[in-house]
């Protein structure tokens, strides 16, 4: 397989473990989720930063998910 063959093949198995991360990380996205859409119904308003907190408690653990993916853990 050629390097950029490698590199395609490296960027599918991430797309295809995203769901798995993604029922990993329920809480957070749904908590993240609630608060993008609280600060967009009417009367919201929706603001950089405004759920920053949220945003990083899924991003951290969609990074835990996929590195416990990568060392082979389940």
């Amino acid at each position: 397989m050629s390097v950029n063959g490698a590199v395609w093949g490296r960027v599918r198995s991430r797309f295809r473990a995203f769901p798995e991360h993604l029922a990993a990380c329920g809480a957070e996205a749904s908590a993240y989720g609630k608060c993008v859409q609280a600060s967009t119904a009417p009367g919201g308003r929706l603001s950089k930063d405004l759920c920053v907190r949220e945003f990083e408690a899924l991003r951290s653990c969609f990074a835990a998910a996929a590195k416990k993916t990568m060392m082979g853990g389940s």
